[in-house]
């Protein structure tokens, strides 16, 4: 204490302070403080038994378990009262007897003060008094300090031995403030650096969301926070917990998401927060509140660690995205300010974990699609491609609808689904290099890793797709072919869906060529149409009549089946069209397009419906059989299939295709009875 005496005449005179009224209650308040007139009180008051803290400082921290369930922390500095006091906007005073000897200026605000309380504590202070003493001025300004007009109140306060609360709201500001000011040990013992510190790491560092608050005020404080390494602190504390084993977790965390009764305390047999399960991802909501940068930098620092699995590293991003960008849930993002979350999804795809499957594919194609929205490039969008490719068997139609740039004439971005379906497939193309004896390298072909049912999944999806983008009138034949030819590979019971797609693009596209129609037409196979299916082919008016007949004869043969008859015994010209089918399309000559340009009239498909629907009326086997003949003769002899056949004969040519083969030269005769067509393939 006598030390601290010394100093403070020695300043006085430095200063030329000649009052020694003054002098006298300077030294005597430096008296008071240092044997504890200033209390510090806690939450808990509890004496801390283990931090060096100055006399009359109370700590609550070795109170309470490591991570505090408790409320927000807090801490009182000084035992007199608030003395400060407002004039107008622009001027803070202390109401005291003693006339004020200096005016602090910080931006705008106006502090009329005392010398003997700041200067003893603040370094920088005693400078600024210095130099303004030389140019006979009781100014100084220090509108540079971080934190304004009220970090600084908190310091002066402390100087005035005044209560001061600090928390996990204001401690960084007076920290930095503090710091600022150069109020630190070798100016006084127990000066407010050193009794914020001790806050910081007994208490806000031992709380979970006094952490996370901390850590999100520090932005305002850059660089000086990082400096002081507030920062670092900060985000190791909340790693920490966040890796903490959640039989362990018995603080409070924000978990508000629609799980499993018992998670959301809704379960009766369970009472209340203490006996509710703590699930893994426990601390995903909590950690949305962080700016992006600091968020990338507590989530770095708990994969490092790496206690969690990168399934719950996939939630915290997940969660992340939900609630920072504004409609992601819908698959956009609704704002038009595209740069100012930029950052946000590009930092959240650079933190996806790299295991397959961590996180949902659904997410990754909401991603894909704001990466697209904020124009984050080719890299980062190819990059998304291949992850979801990886898993495509998980996506939904409406997942895939990812709209085409700007730009663009089509509605939808189908080149990105064909590189997603590549992707997909690549995984059932595993190839291994090995170098032979003349050390060549060749590549051997493994068995692929793909189930059935995951590619069937990605075909059904593809079909659906299909559907959506064929509604786009501007959408290339050739897109819609590719994408669905790259999965036509894969057997899947039913073709309704791929029916659905042709019917769609038909029906949107209706002057596409005659080739063209075919193209699309052979995409399906008739035999997987369902009865439905079946039904509303037949009275399609945008389908060739080549597909309706195709469609009626499995249909006939199906219904015979369904009777448990055997093969009716069709006519032979129809016979052939089904065994024709199995014959290579190498033997034909030449290709014709006639019949799959010729449209049946509306009196004409609903008369090919009622035969349809007579069939399903035939009751027995000899029945059906019997129905079967006559109904086929009869339409045989109608005159859509007069049309189909005089077309062809006229033409004398023979499909090429891989799927079917024509009448060649067959007269109309012929035609009638046994037609030389030896082939009405489905297309596939």
């Amino acid at each position: 204490m006598g030390s601290g005496v010394s100093q403070e005449s020695e300043l006085c005179v430095s200063l030329g302070v000649h009052d020694r009224a003054k002098v006298v209650i300077r030294i005597l308040g430096s008296v008071l403080d240092f044997v504890g007139v200033y209390t510090e009180s806690g939450f808990g008051g509890f004496q801390s038994s283990t931090c060096r803290v100055p006399v009359g400082y109370v700590s609550w921290a070795d109170s309470l378990p490591p991570y505090s369930s408790g409320k927000m922390k807090f801490m009182k500095l000084g035992s007199k009262p608030d003395s400060f006091q407002t004039e107008g906007n622009s001027i803070r005073y202390v109401a005291t007897e003693l006339a004020t000897d200096i005016i602090v200026n910080v931006g705008d605000i106006k502090f009329y003060l005392h010398k003997f309380p700041l200067l003893s504590k603040s370094a920088h202070l005693q400078n600024l008094v210095t130099i303004a003493n030389g140019e006979n001025s009781d100014e100084v300004d220090i509108s540079d300090i971080p934190g304004g007009p009220s970090a600084y109140e908190i310091c002066a306060k402390f100087c005035y031995g005044m209560t001061v609360t600090l928390n996990a709201y204001n401690v960084v500001a007076a920290r930095c403030a503090a710091e600022y000011l150069g109020m630190h040990e070798t100016i006084e013992k127990g000066n407010l650096i050193y009794k914020i510190d001790v806050f910081l790491s007994s208490s806000i560092f031992r709380s979970w969301k006094d952490s996370i608050i901390v850590l999100e005020t520090t932005r305002s404080f850059l660089p000086l926070s990082e400096e002081l390494k507030v920062i670092s602190h900060c985000i190791h504390a909340v790693a920490t917990k966040a890796c903490v084993d959640v039989s362990k977790v018995n603080w409070s965390y924000s978990y508000n998401r629609r799980k499993l009764p018992e998670e959301n305390g809704n379960d009766p047999n369970l009472n209340g927060l203490r006996n509710r399960l703590v699930p893994t991802d426990w601390w995903v909501e909590d950690l949305c509140e962080l700016e992006i940068g600091l968020y990338k930098r507590v989530l770095v620092t708990i994969q490092t660690k790496g206690t969690l699995s990168d399934e719950v590293i996939g939630e915290g991003l997940k969660a992340y995205a939900y609630r920072r960008l504004p409609g992601f849930s819908k698959g956009m993002i609704q704002c038009g300010d595209a740069a100012k979350y930029r950052s946000t999804v590009d930092t959240i795809v650079w933190l996806l974990p790299t295991e397959r499957g961590s996180v949902p594919c659904s997410f990754l194609l909401k991603l894909l699609k704001a990466a697209i929205y904020v124009d984050l490039g080719d890299a980062i969008k190819g990059q998304l491609i291949r992850r979801i490719g990886q898993q495509l068997e998980e996506a939904s139609v409406n997942d895939l609808l990812i709209h085409a740039g700007e730009g663009e004439n089509m509605m939808y971005d189908a080149d990105a689904v064909k590189k997603m379906v590549e992707e997909f497939l690549m995984r059932d193309q595993i190839a291994k290099l090995e170098s032979v004896e003349d050390h060549e390298v060749q590549e051997i072909r493994k068995p692929g890793i793909l189930s059935d049912a995951s590619k069937l999944m990605v075909a059904k999806l593809i079909d659906g797709y299909l559907a959506e983008i064929a509604k786009d009138p501007n959408l290339p034949l050739l897109k819609f072919v590719e994408l669905a030819e790259m999965v036509s590979g894969v057997s899947r019971p039913a073709h309704d869906a791929l029916y659905r797609a042709v019917d769609m693009y038909l029906k949107e596209h209706p002057g596409i060529s005659k080739s063209e129609r075919k193209r699309i037409c052979k995409l399906m196979d008739c035999k997987k149409l369902s009865a439905e299916a079946c039904m509303h082919a037949v009275q399609n008016d945008r389908l060739p009549l080549r597909v309706i007949v195709q469609v009626l004869f499995f249909e006939q043969v199906r219904v015979g089946a369904s009777s448990g008859s055997s093969t009716p015994d069709l006519p032979k010209s129809i016979r052939d069209l089904n065994n024709g089918s199995q014959r290579s399309s190498r033997s034909a000559n030449t290709n014709t397009e006639g019949d799959w340009d010729v449209v049946a009239t509306a009196e004409e498909l609903k008369a090919l419906k009622e035969e349809v629907a007579s069939l399903r009326l035939a009751n027995g086997r000899n029945g059906v059989d019997k129905a079967v003949n006559n109904k086929m003769r009869g339409m045989l002899k109608s005159k859509i299939f007069t049309k189909l056949w005089s077309s062809k004969g006229e033409r004398g040519e023979n499909s090429g295709s891989d799927s079917s083969e024509s009448l060649g030269s067959a007269n109309m005769e012929e035609a009638k009875s046994t037609p030389s067509r030896n082939r009405m393939h489905s297309v596939s």
